[in-house]
């Protein structure tokens, strides 16, 4: 394929095309409903930090490995962030990705919005540089397999910065187009990988925007709703829609796999949210039951945002001395809640139901 038939002139937002066509209205209805359950659901946890911490970091690990950065449950939750330490570099990269993923939601929060600004940030966390949007023309996108150029992005600077503006006008002002949000969302994202404005970082980048628009849009109050999974899963067919629309203008078929996307994953989330409800009822009632005077709500949440805890992280959530931490930690290994292991010189603890449910839930079946 010569150079000149794979250059794609990205438009200016919004598109003067109609995309709310049947199929899409379709299923437009199934995807709010999964959405609207979701967000219903979700508000059942009493602690939010605890989807935030435990899903941010599912979404890492599920983004992460679209970009093959492969690591697994294990090194992930024994992963001390606190102090920086990680069994390996993939474990770092996903933990960035969370936090990038955390400190984004505290902005829309905030401010309202999704700025160029928070989506500098997001990719600096990411990457841990201060890059910015690219500057230097040669960026390419390969096909992993071939090698062959499958993509060519805008290679001037002015013209990223142009396009990304017009982003973040079209992201914030919906008095722009009345379109159906979730079908803004699919534009927004495909044009954002499209642009590429970044040297590295954008598919993860770009995902995490995904979420952050439906809690700026208020069809979620945290961020629960992941795609990684899905993508992950439907990678091959993710990347051909993302460079069809380009080459046809194939926006349906890309808008259906988005709105797909989202119900499918609605309703995983929606299970292993109740997964995590049901278990932490489960806990509060026996430590309530069989260890009345070292129960507390805040003990129950740090066992559920913390995977593996170890008495360092619970002496600063719990604000207790470690003589009285590792009280606790040891109380409920006799309990049967938790599971001691040696690991260096430390004694991590795993919240073992808790682990097998979200391992379970992130298990990515191999596509043929």
């Amino acid at each position: 394929m010569r150079r000149e038939e794979i250059v794609y002139q990205v438009p200016k937002l919004p598109l003067s095309l109609e995309l709310e066509t049947r199929s899409i209205l379709k299923q437009l209805v199934l995807a709010h409903r999964a959405l609207a359950e979701l967000k219903g659901v979700a508000g059942t946890i009493p602690n939010q930090s605890i989807l935030i911490n435990t899903l941010s970091l599912q979404e890492a690990k599920e983004s992460s490995a679209i970009e093959n950065i492969i690591t697994s449950h294990d090194d992930l939750y024994r992963s001390d962030n606190i102090n920086k330490q990680f069994p390996n570099h993939a474990a770092k990269e996903v933990h960035n990705y969370a936090a990038a993923l955390r400190n984004g939601y505290r902005k829309v929060k905030t401010q309202g919005l999704i700025t160029n600004t928070s989506i500098l940030e997001i990719q600096a966390t990411i990457e841990e540089n201060s890059a910015g949007f690219r500057k230097l023309p040669g960026t390419e996108l390969k096909d992993e397999k071939t090698g062959q150029i499958v993509y060519i992005p805008p290679q001037q600077a002015q013209q990223v910065e142009e396009l990304m503006s017009n982003l973040e006008k079209y992201i914030n002002d919906d008095s722009l187009i009345d379109l159906d949000p979730l079908i803004k969302m699919a534009v927004i994202h495909h044009q954002f990988e499209s642009i590429h404005p970044f040297y590295d970082g954008n598919g993860r980048t770009g995902r995490i925007i995904n979420v952050l628009y439906l809690v700026k849009l208020g069809l979620l109050d945290t961020p629960t709703l992941y795609l990684s999974r899905y993508i992950n899963e439907n990678k091959g067919e993710y990347y051909r829609l993302l460079q069809a629309v380009r080459d046809e203008k194939a926006w349906e078929e890309w808008i259906l796999f988005i709105l797909d996307a989202i119900m499918h994953t609605s309703y995983e989330t929606i299970r292993l949210i109740q997964g995590i409800y049901e278990l932490m009822l489960h806990h509060k009632n026996l430590i309530r039951e069989e260890l009345p005077k070292i129960y507390s709500p805040g003990l129950v949440n740090h066992l559920f945002r913390h995977p593996y805890t170890k008495i360092e992280f619970i002496t600063i959530e719990l604000d207790i001395h470690r003589n009285t931490g590792m009280k606790y930690l040891d109380a409920l290994v006799d309990l049967g809640l938790l599971e001691k292991h040696k690991m260096g010189t430390e004694n991590f603890y795993v919240n073992t139901d808790l682990f097998d449910l979200l391992q379970k839930a992130g298990a990515v079946p191999q596509k043929q």
